[in-house]
């Protein structure tokens, strides 16, 4: 078990104990305990070992007995017996956004609803308008949300996958069996979410490589066990595919199972218009002879193409270029853009904060805890952040060779206009300014709500812009001409989300913001110090998105970024 197993299981239990209709406050403190575990700064198994978990504030004996049992037996009593209260099939309507708890409990309870079948045929047949509080339209936005979930079905968190690849890659390389070894698939052309985790591998012994990614640690199914291909399901649901080949084979068989089916169908093409075949096994002539090609570049250049990465493989206009894009890299950035600290809802101090990103390498860190409307996420009113600027004065004087900049993630209200007087907006260095609050809204509200905050003289910079949270929240939708052209007459950067869960703005819509002038900017939205490492998920989208060193923002001195806010 580690920290997030053990949220994990408090979250299930807290969801449980909602639709059982327990006590509020109850449900409250395991819904709290299970963020504190997720975001302890020590070992949790050295926390249990030392019998320290009451000393923890919020866990208290209840949520300690249940993390004690999890890490004796591996499960927790108290979950399997609330879950034998219920069908399995239950389940599946948590996936459902916009469906709480309370509005699963009322249709279970009411009209014995419980799988997503069963809803979206109550729904089709209007048999939910009789319940309190549940309308016609409703029903509508509970299908919306039905054909959201299936579509997501099987999807997973790019983060999430990542971690998943990178420590079966690790196992895999350290028995020694394997010859070369790559992750392919859209985990290779860092697609926003992740179906499953393909790879590609040569071998001297492809038996003994087999039976040892089948034994892999977490695997909880074989789904297939071949001399060619083998597959399994790990414990978190993710599923895993190896394919062996030949070493002359390599290059083909990785540049194939990368794709996407977009991408290969032209590939395939031009193949074909120069008289010869493409398939995962070679490029071959028309008397079938190999052509004999060590690497991926050396396929693109006898189809006569560039280089194309792998995150531009979509058939998105990549076949246009007649040389390798120039694209972003980690390495590129200057400044962490988004953070937060203790002084709203971040896990760290502001030094912490500060000094762990100078660690990594970067020259400044613009902090942007929330705003005074954010009252559920500890927002600063006016004299709290006051004492925060204070702190930053002193601290700038205190670290060598690296600043910390003034911000804040201001709530853009519903009528457009930011967070606080003009005179405290004027103390900030740069603002982010952020929707947090009446998510459900048309194209033509949101698009005016959002240009209302982008012609703010004193907002600099477009938070996370349509709210979505993958897999679980659309987001709504924008008119992306009008925000861009906004955005760029008033010299106002769109952020790149990193956050996995957020991953906002799509990137199929970034290279037109770039064509259009929009700058950008690459944001961890960090809570805590860990959470400076996402800034890569967000260089990822830049990179799908076309983006190059001089569309983002974080590629600037403070100096430079300073400046252009006054040229604003």
């Amino acid at each position: 078990m580690d920290k997030k197993d053990v949220a994990g299981v408090l979250e299930e239990i807290a969801l449980l104990m909602e639709l059982k209709g327990e006590n509020t406050f109850r449900i409250r403190s395991f819904v709290n305990g299970a963020r504190t575990i997720e975001t302890l700064d020590e070992d949790l198994a050295t926390v249990v070992e030392e019998k320290r978990l009451r000393d923890i504030k919020g866990i208290g004996e209840a949520l300690a007995a249940i993390i004690n049992e999890l890490f004796e037996t591996g499960e927790s009593s108290d979950l399997k017996s609330m879950r034998a209260e219920f069908p399995e099939s239950i389940y599946e309507l948590f996936a459902i956004p916009g469906l709480g708890p309370k509005r699963i409990k009322q249709v279970y309870n009411e009209l014995g609803i419980d799988s997503m079948d069963k809803l979206e045929a109550a729904c089709k047949n209007d048999e939910l308008k009789p319940l309190k509080g549940i309308s016609g339209k409703m029903q509508d936005k509970i299908l919306e949300g039905i054909t959201f979930a299936r579509e997501h079905t099987g999807s997973f968190h790019y983060d999430k996958a990542e971690k998943q690849a990178e420590g079966l890659v690790a196992y895999l390389k350290e028995s020694g069996l394997v010859g070369e070894l790559a992750v392919t698939g859209s985990l290779r052309r860092r697609k926003e979410v992740v179906k499953d985790i393909d790879m590609v591998a040569t071998t001297s012994d492809v038996k003994a490589l087999m039976q040892h990614f089948v034994d892999a640690p977490e695997v909880a199914q074989i789904i297939g066990h071949g001399d060619t291909k083998s597959s399994v399901r790990f414990e978190s649901g993710i599923s895993a595919d190896l394919r062996v080949v030949e070493a002359k084979e390599f290059p083909y068989t990785l540049l194939h199972f990368t794709g996407s089916k977009e991408h290969n169908v032209v590939l395939r093409q031009r193949a074909k218009e120069r008289d010869l075949k493409l398939n995962e096994y070679g490029l071959f002539k028309s008397d079938d002879t190999l052509v004999e090609c060590t690497s991926e570049e050396a396929i693109y250049a006898a189809l006569e193409l560039p280089f194309l990465p792998p995150e531009l493989r979509e058939d998105r206009g990549e076949f246009e270029v007649s040389k390798t894009p120039a694209l972003l890299e980690e390495k590129d950035l200057k400044g962490i853009i988004h953070c937060h600290s203790t002084y709203s809802d971040g896990r760290n101090t502001l030094e912490e904060m500060a000094v762990a990103t100078q660690e990594r390498g970067y020259e400044y860190l613009l902090i942007t805890d929330h705003s005074q409307s954010a009252g559920y996420a500890n927002g600063l009113k006016p004299d709290r952040i006051e004492k925060q600027q204070a702190e930053i004065a002193e601290l700038n004087k205190k670290l060598k060779d690296f600043r910390i900049l003034s911000g804040i993630e201001s709530d853009i209200r519903t009528d457009g206009s930011l967070d606080y007087e003009d005179d405290v907006l004027a103390s900030f260095d740069l603002i982010v300014a952020s929707v947090h609050n009446k998510l459900e809204m048309e194209e033509k509200e949101a698009t005016k709500r959002t240009i209302a905050a982008i012609e703010n003289p004193y907002t600099a910079i477009l938070g996370h812009a349509t709210g979505r949270l993958l897999l679980s929240r659309k987001g709504f939708p924008l008119d992306w001409d009008k925000v861009f052209d906004a955005c760029v007459a008033n010299k106002v950067a769109v952020e790149i989300n990193a956050n996995c869960k957020r991953l906002d703005i799509d990137w199929r819509h970034i290279r037109h913001g770039r064509d259009k002038g929009v700058l950008f900017s690459i944001g961890p939205d960090a809570h805590r110090i860990s959470g400076l490492d996402h800034v890569q998920y967000g260089v990822g989208i830049a990179r799908k998105g076309w983006l190059a060193v001089e569309n983002v923002i974080n590629c600037w001195t403070a100096e430079e970024l300073l400046a252009w806010r006054k040229s604003q």
